[in-house]
């Protein structure tokens, strides 16, 4: 089986697989217990919230770790909106984010809050200027993702960052799919909050970063139960802690190197299906695109069928994102930017990972053509 849905989980690294394994057998301690074994534990868990803040240029005591990106989201979010109400109530978030984070401005929604959600410009992305025109005098949370899930476009957070710090308007930035991918100073962009997920850089699963800065972090509304220095309830896991922090330094150290090579397979298998006969839409921004997702559409097809018929032949790729595949609902992504319903079904997302090998490549190529064109010449029938 060819696996091309690294967007959606990856394997663990050996290094990673490792660090979990020593550190769940001989690390075990509680890290709130008093004695030796609960101070190596809360030392070594010490040392992951240092390094993690120091990939990101943020301070350590804003950096937490969750059960996953999904609930970093909407712990940053939440925790963010119910902190800055007395300043305001409208919230701007932007239309194709992940569903976490659709959710947690819909609870928001409910709960009173005003939400503006805006849309994409062509390429996918959002601009300081959309923003800016979105911005009321009672706005206190805007919510960007840095690399979308889709289509794998850029945003610049920077820029974006630099506008809203000018206005004190709190800024959460979704960086699940651009963390270990793409440099992020979050110090130099203004973020507020930031979410990153370890099983999107072969990591453990279970186990993500949720920063906050800490002058708004002090003021959030803790879980009850919650251990010291945590935003949410339960023991740490300490093994996928440190699995995730030694899979991020894989990921950066070799991010430039990594980003090289998908590049160029990503060209490679546009020019070999292409070469196959087949004729599809590429969905992408022309200047800023992390090379690692590859959104395809071939008119008139669902991308489900081309999914299903990849599967049957050994091909795993992908609809979108796999937290709302299974609802069969047109992409978000491909809606926000001007897409028609049909169109956004079209959606077939491809997405390489830094272990994809050159016979993959090869084969992947092979097997997507055929699951292609044999779809369309059913659909010919």
């Amino acid at each position: 089986m060819i696996y091309l849905d690294y967007a959606a989980t990856t394997p663990m690294s050996p290094k990673a697989l490792k660090t979990y394994a020593d550190v769940a057998q001989h690390c075990f301690g509680n890290t709130n217990s008093l004695h030796d074994f609960g101070d190596t534990a809360a030392r070594l868990l010490s040392s992951g919230r240092k390094q993690m803040a120091q990939y990101l240029n943020v301070e350590e005591n804003g950096v937490f770790f969750t059960s996953g990106g999904s609930e970093s989201n909407r712990l940053a979010i939440e925790g963010l909106a119910h902190t800055q109400k007395k300043r305001g109530h409208h919230l701007i978030y932007v239309q194709g984010q992940h569903s976490s984070v659709v959710l947690a401005f819909e609870k928001l929604r409910k709960e009173g809050y005003l939400v503006t959600q805006l849309t994409r410009n062509e390429s996918g992305e959002v601009t300081p200027a959309m923003i800016e025109n979105a911005i009321r005098e009672d706005t206190i949370l805007v919510s960007v993702d840095h690399v979308n899930n889709e289509i794998g476009s850029i945003t610049n957070i920077k820029a974006i960052g630099d506008l809203l710090y000018r206005k004190h308007i709190a800024f959460h930035c979704d960086a699940v799919q651009s963390f270990g991918k793409l440099p992020i100073d979050a110090e130099a962009a203004h973020i507020t909050a930031l979410s990153a997920s370890a099983h999107k850089i072969f990591g453990p699963k279970g186990v993500a970063l949720c920063f906050v800065d800490p002058r708004i972090a002090l003021r959030m509304k803790l879980p009850r139960s919650a251990e010291p220095h945590s935003i949410r309830p339960g023991t740490v896991n300490l093994p996928g802690i440190a699995a995730f922090v030694t899979a991020s330094k894989e990921a950066i150290q070799q991010a430039e190197e990594c980003l090289n090579r998908v590049r160029d397979m990503r060209r490679r298998f546009i020019s070999g299906i292409r070469g196959k006969g087949l004729s599809f839409t590429i969905e992408a921004s022309a200047q800023h695109q992390l090379p690692h997702i590859l959104a395809i559409r071939i008119p008139g097809i669902e991308g489900q069928q081309i999914m299903l018929s990849a599967n049957r032949r050994g091909l795993a790729v992908a609809t979108g994102s796999a937290c709302s595949a299974a609802s069969r609902q047109p992409s978000p992504t491909l809606l926000s930017i001007g897409r028609s319903p049909q169109q956004a079904r079209e959606l077939v997302r491809l997405s390489f990972g830094e272990t994809t090998t050159e016979e993959e490549l090869r084969q992947a190529i092979q097997l997507f053509s055929e699951a292609a064109l044999e779809v369309q010449s059913s659909a010919q029938i």
